[in-house]
């Protein structure tokens, strides 16, 4: 059956139409998206803004016609941590469904983690042994740990690119003290998690999900994304180490023409670098492999389990 994965996150709403079938992995058929930053358009208050709820309406509309076009049978509509932890979240998720038919399921940061980890191991298969995933999102950090499907330790940190980039990082090129203010305060949040990490022992296989970490491995000289999904990607920390400064010191523009750097990312690259940096650092990994599949793969995945229980 053809499904639709409607992914409304904090930088884009994103719609993934696979072909998929219990037992077969999800084949991808067309992919529509629309930059939104829906964590940019909240007010003093936390809240989404009038103008950002009925921007979010029209995209979920422009969506759903997509979906439509493209013969989707079965829509699968989440939300994440922008809405998540929007102050007025309950009526943002009533506006979209009066005005759209469509409704959101708000997943909490543990969830995200737990089916992001589910997309990694399947992609990297049982062979890979204990997985520690990680996944840089726009509005939050992901890191989760096991050896079966469901992970032993899944945890959210408020830690996203976009949204640190927002509190943190008013100037274009940062300043020095901001970036260093920024610095301490991921390595705190992280370092409160490695604990509940460290007593399952070491991980076999580090992966890293994630437009943020793709973006890093492709600067730091991992191959295209044109080269294909199967092409194998890694990120050295030694390799991150030396392009943090280098960020810090680029404006976006100059950013945005590195390759692999979209324009509309350009902006959140260096806190994303910095989250990328202090959680291999804290985690003590040297290497890690980016994994194509992610969160949506996972809502995909899990969906086709249920199917072939029923």
């Amino acid at each position: 059956m053809r499904l639709g994965v409607l992914d409304v996150g904090s930088n884009t709403v994103h719609l993934l139409v696979v072909d998929a079938h219990p037992g077969a992995r999800p084949l991808p058929a067309h992919s529509h998206k629309a930059e939104l930053r829906l964590a940019q358009l909240l007010d003093e208050s936390g809240a989404v803004a009038p103008g950002g709820v009925d921007r979010l309406i029209s995209v979920v509309h422009e969506a759903l016609q997509a979906a439509e076009d493209k013969g989707v049978e079965d829509l699968l509509p989440f939300a994440t941590s922008a809405v998540r932890e929007a102050s007025n979240a309950d009526d943002v998720l009533a506006r979209v469904q009066a005005e759209t038919g469509v409704e959101l399921q708000v997943l909490t940061g543990a969830e995200e983690a737990r089916l992001t980890f589910l997309a990694a191991r399947r992609w990297f298969g049982w062979s890979a042994g204990k997985l520690l995933v990680l996944d840089i999102g726009g509005g939050s950090l992901e890191i989760a740990y096991g050896i079966d499907e469901e992970p032993d330790a899944a945890v959210s940190l408020p830690l996203g690119a976009g949204r640190l980039t927002a509190g943190w990082l008013p100037g274009d090129p940062p300043q020095p003290d901001d970036i260093r203010a920024l610095r301490r305060h991921v390595r705190a949040q992280i370092a409160r998690t490695v604990g509940e990490f460290s007593r399952f022992g070491a991980p076999d296989h580090v992966v890293a999900t994630s437009k943020t970490f793709r973006q890093l491995a492709r600067i730091a000289g991992a191959a295209r994304s044109a080269d294909g999904l199967y092409v194998q990607r890694e990120l050295k920390r030694e390799s991150l180490e030396a392009w943090v400064p280098r960020l810090a010191g680029m404006t976006t523009a100059e950013r945005a023409v590195l390759p692999g750097v979209s324009e509309g990312r350009a902006n959140q690259l260096l806190a994303g670098a910095l989250v990328a940096e202090g959680t291999m650092d804290l985690f003590g990994v040297d290497n890690l492999e980016i994994c194509p599949w992610a969160l949506r793969e996972g809502v995909i995945l899990r969906r086709l389990d249920h199917m072939g229980s029923a």
